[in-house]
């Protein structure tokens, strides 16, 4: 089980430092702005889940993870010549999978560390969106989980499926790629039939 755990960890932070590697392709940063994109958006979650858990953080007691980044973005830098010729989509679905990806695995660390299940569930969203919205932040661009889109629900829905059937008693195998799939595919339908959440939007007096 841990090394399946590992390993889509590792999986995660490939496909988020993929995301943000892409976002400064679209934003012509220079080589060492896609390193940091990439490392804040793969890494940033993580980090703050594990400050907030009092516990070291992943990344400082196995640097894998940082190679695996800094080999994400150069191969990125290489291989991907023309990042506007890359459709919107494709940066929309890879971020997808990076968020269902951590959201269960940071709630899955969590109760593993003794959270109670709504805090779990909370970091366990920390751990899918921060990342994501230090990226946006740098690039000057509203975050996701600030607009209309379907973003932290789908974070949430992973965490309590993962939490849900934990309590049923389910494999934690089969419980982590049940919740990891329900909230990719919540994620995956909100972009393709383009559904969100209702804006809050107050009209001033003079605008009526």
């Amino acid at each position: 089980m841990h090394e399946l755990i590992h390993y889509l960890d590792i999986f995660g932070v490939v496909v988020f430092a993929l995301s943000g590697a892409l976002m400064a392709g679209r934003y012509k940063l220079d080589p060492f702005g896609v390193v940091v994109l990439a490392s804040v958006t793969a890494i940033g979650g993580g980090t703050i889940r594990d400050i907030i858990l009092q516990v070291p953080v992943f990344w400082t007691v196995d640097p894998q993870y940082l190679y695996v980044i800094l080999a994400t973005a150069l191969l990125t830098i290489i291989f991907i010549r023309q990042p506007k010729r890359i459709p919107k989509r494709f940066l929309l679905i890879s971020d997808a999978l990076g968020l269902a990806l951590f959201a269960v695995l940071g709630t899955q660390k969590s109760l593993m560390l003794g959270s109670p299940m709504p805090v779990a569930i909370v970091l366990g969203t920390i751990t899918g969106v921060a990342g994501g919205m230090i990226r946006d932040v740098l690039c000057n661009v509203i975050p996701m989980i600030l607009q209309k889109e379907i973003y932290a629900l789908a974070a949430m829905l992973g965490g309590c499926l993962y939490a849900t059937f934990n309590i049923l008693g389910w494999p934690d195998n089969e419980a982590t790629v049940a919740a990891i799939s329900g909230a990719l595919l919540l994620r995956l339908a909100a972009i393709y039939w383009q559904v969100s959440l209702p804006a809050f939007n107050i009209i001033d007096k003079e605008e009526q």
